[in-house]
């Protein structure tokens, strides 16, 4: 019976149940790759839609909230059946992820941030960045993903940033040369740190001449 509070005479809708999880589960795979946990999020998603207009319709907030609280469980057994089925996989997805990332520009950090929100457990966080470029160190995959990044800046070898290694200047117009070319480089080490690339590599990119940051790009495209 519609409560007394009720907006109007609209019949309060269904709730979903497992098959209706199910199908809406296999309709967000169908267009994108995703972690059980994210999955578990978009279905509960779909659960709220329904609190909200089951609600709307005027039914008890009580029955709602004791039918949403017992839908959690029928979303982690959706959720598990995906990944039983192969349609989830968290290692397949970290290890794309991390690799797209990676070619982007993103820092180690970066990437183990976003795959962290995705509900991906830090051992397979950890996994994929050891494997996402092949034949690279840990190393050398943050510096050439640190390269990527000055390039889309246009920083350091990609800008003819000077390294300052040599700056000895000894006019009032090479001094605030000097000044100007050490205030720029503070500003790209801050595009580094902000990315979160630590501070060996941030120099080690500024530094580089472009011959080669050259190899360096080169080398990843290769081993991609």
């Amino acid at each position: 019976m519609t409560s007394s509070s009720s907006p109007g005479s609209d019949t309060p809708p269904s709730p979903p149940d497992r098959a209706v999880l199910r199908e809406a589960a296999l309709v967000h795979l169908a267009r994108f790759a995703t972690t059980q946990k994210s999955l578990e999020q978009v279905l509960a998603r779909r659960v709220a839609r329904w609190e909200r207009a089951a609600l709307k319709a005027g039914a008890e907030s009580e029955d709602v909230n004791a039918t949403a609280a017992a839908l959690k469980s029928v979303i982690q057994a959706v959720a598990a059946d995906m990944v039983q089925l192969g349609a989830v996989n968290d290692e397949a997805f970290a290890r794309a992820r991390a690799k797209r990332l990676v070619r982007s520009g993103r820092s180690g950090k970066a990437v183990q941030a976003h795959l962290a929100a995705r509900g991906v457990d830090a051992e397979v966080r950890d996994s994929a960045l050891q494997d996402v470029v092949e034949g690279f160190s840990a190393t050398e995959t943050e510096l050439s993903a640190a390269l990527v990044l000055a390039r889309k800046r246009r920083l350091g070898p990609f800008a003819g940033l000077p390294s300052l290694r040599h700056s000895g200047a000894d006019d009032a117009e090479g001094e605030e040369s000097r000044l100007k070319q050490l205030a720029d480089r503070q500003k790209a080490l801050g595009v580094f740190a902000r990315s979160g690339y630590g501070r060996d590599i941030a120099e080690r990119v500024l530094d580089m001449e472009p011959e080669e940051a050259g190899m360096w790009m080169e080398r990843l495209r290769s081993e991609s």
